[in-house]
């Protein structure tokens, strides 16, 4: 076979190869969402003269081919096992594996976003707390990067800066430390939050310092749903997913929550949401900006008000059997202003309970 021809058989190879995909991508029925990513998918964009004259037609139709290409999940993978593999890149879209856990690299400490949230912190103390005698508390989540990221030779932020200027800023509330209550095995290892069933230690810690009994008989209960993290989507790598495991027990059975926003009374637990796109979402039904924990069994009338972030969904039904009810507040989707419609500040302790990641990236806080 001469030179002409093998090109000329090459060359229609790849386009045959094209027409393909390019049938496929036509004919297929849109994707709207990509479970791996956790996020919306560009749908085809609206086509009229407006939009082709001012270039956003095109623009948006690049973006909306990329978004639905056909197997974009496995070419993704491809492309990622090549940038570890081939081209040895230590991390893939921010996102590097080591020894078995993917984080997210975040580092140097934003010292404007802390103050940010610091400040919002302040306003709600010294609009609903200041002259009510509350106990507050406030404590620092510290993200997986704090176990992994120096120890494998990765950029990592100064931690203890970040803890210090915290309590610097929030010098209302007494801090309480949790790393000695934490190790790497806390966490999950393809995804940012920590385990339920490692965090009795910390739940302990809290109630310490706090002053109040908490129980530690609680019961693990894993799922057959395997449970593949964010970190696993964005870095488009095959790794191995996660078990997830609950804890349970007679006092958080008997227990309520009652979700603000839609006027409902819900489980601790919603284990229906282990076979969505988030299967974290069982620890309190997820992302709610308001939610109170109802304990009918409780000791005393004790009541807490945490403010939080996705982290306290797992840790607090752990410190449910010290309180007869624990509020929580996501200030990332309510506003401060509002809260005293909602909530009565009144013989309360209250607990501020961040994560590293969320301090140093707080544009979302209110």
């Amino acid at each position: 076979m001469n030179k002409k021809i093998k090109d000329l058989l090459t060359l229609g190879a790849a386009a045959l190869f094209v027409l393909v995909f390019a049938l496929w991508g036509i004919l297929k029925e849109d994707d709207a969402l990509s479970v791996s990513e956790r996020r919306a998918l560009k749908q085809f964009p609206t086509l009229n003269a407006e939009e082709v004259l001012s270039g956003r037609f095109q623009s948006n139709f690049e973006s909306y081919t990329l978004d639905q290409f056909p197997l974009r999940d496995e070419f993704r993978t491809l492309k990622a096992l090549a940038v570890r593999d081939l081209f040895l890149e230590r991390d893939n879209n921010g996102i590097y594996v080591a020894g078995g856990y993917a984080a997210k690299l975040d580092y140097p400490v934003n010292e404007a976003s802390v103050a940010h949230a610091t400040d919002r912190f302040r306003y709600v103390y010294e609009s609903y707390f200041k002259d009510t005698g509350a106990n507050v508390y406030l404590s620092v989540i510290p993200d997986k990067n704090y176990f992994l990221a120096a120890e494998n030779g990765y950029p990592a932020m100064d931690y203890e800066s970040l803890f210090a200027l915290v309590q610097e800023k929030a010098d209302f509330a007494q801090y309480i430390d949790l790393t000695s209550a934490l190790s790497l095995s806390s966490y999950y290892r393809t995804d940012t939050h920590w385990r339920q069933e490692s965090l009795l230690p910390v739940a302990s810690l809290l109630a310490d310092a706090m002053d109040v009994q908490i129980s530690a008989d609680l019961t693990p209960v894993t799922l057959d749903t395997p449970f593949y993290g964010v970190y696993r989507g964005q870095s488009a790598l095959p790794l191995a997913p996660d078990a997830l495991t609950y804890l349970t027990s007679d006092t958080l059975d008997a227990c309520c929550v009652y979700d603000y926003e839609n006027s409902v009374y819900l489980p601790i637990y919603t284990l229906e949401k282990a076979d969505g796109s988030d299967p974290y979402e069982i620890f309190l039904s997820g992302p709610k900006s308001l939610l109170r924990i109802e304990n009918p069994n409780a000791a005393g009338k004790r009541r807490l008000i945490v403010f939080r972030d996705s982290f306290a969904a797992s840790l607090v039904p752990l410190l449910a059997s010290g309180y007869s009810e624990i509020t929580l507040v996501d200030i990332r989707y309510l506003s401060p202003t509002m809260l005293g419609k909602f909530i009565d500040f009144n013989a309360q302790d209250v607990l501020f309970l961040y994560s590293a990641s969320v301090l140093n990236d707080s544009s979302t806080i209110k």
